[in-house]
């Protein structure tokens, strides 16, 4: 049983951002939009992923950590797939696949691997700060956020950036009882070592160590097999 973790964040909060301290060998990014990192890190990169294609990459995880970037847009083209059609129930398909894929990676994947959605935010009329999905005919067949146990808000000062781990009453961030302080640092590579600790998912020597996790040989072969798995 996989694990869902949801990032979300206005554009230029540090979704993106917060992937900077993995290396290759941690994660591959499955890249809906097909846009470039934000910084200078080379990392295996799967460009213009589709539902399809993302859950053939997860059918068959060469790594332990995936980032869907951006989930939102699995959405928003999808949508745009359908903007000729009539009627409410593309409105209902469109929230089956997001659905679908959630499923998937709970479903199908092994229970120590991480798949972090990471997502727009919109702000609703009350002032709260949720999931950006392709309006209120979706929301009322999907609430995104109920998917998942663990939903991470990016945030910005302009000078720093941190993740928000519980909501504030205008947000829908959450996470488990003492996984997180309530303000952590733009770091996901932090946050997947903290999320495999607190649930015994991290290799004996690096629990005891607290070393960030580091995939072995047995599941690795090479860089090159990687880039070959991600990229295939």
């Amino acid at each position: 049983m996989g694990i869902p973790v949801l990032i979300l964040g206005e554009s230029g909060s540090g979704k993106s951002t917060s992937l900077r301290n993995f290396e290759p060998d941690e994660i591959g990014i499955l890249n809906v939009a097909s846009k470039p990192l934000p910084f200078r890190k080379k990392l295996h990169v799967l460009n213009g992923a589709t539902y399809y294609a993302i859950k053939q990459k997860l059918a068959r995880p060469v790594l332990k950590t995936y980032a869907i970037d951006d989930s939102q847009a699995l959405m928003a083209f999808s949508m745009f797939a359908k903007a000729k059609e009539k009627g409410y129930d593309k409105f209902t398909e469109i929230a089956v696949d997001f659905y679908d894929l959630l499923r998937f990676v709970i479903d199908k994947t092994p229970e120590d691997c991480i798949v972090y959605f990471l997502h727009h935010t919109e702000t609703t009329d009350t002032g709260k700060i949720k999931a950006k999905t392709v309006g209120k005919m979706l929301d009322n067949q999907l609430t995104v956020e109920g998917l998942f146990s663990i939903v991470l808000l990016c945030r910005t000062d302009g000078t720093r950036h941190w993740f928000e781990t519980q909501s504030d009453g205008f947000s829908t961030a959450k996470s488990p009882m003492d996984m997180f302080p309530k303000e952590i640092d733009n770091d996901l590579k932090a946050v997947d070592t903290a999320i495999r600790s607190y649930w015994g998912l991290l290799p004996e020597k690096d629990a005891q160590s607290g070393r960030t996790m580091s995939s072995s040989k047995s599941d690795i072969t090479n860089t090159e097999d990687i880039r070959e798995a991600v990229n295939a």
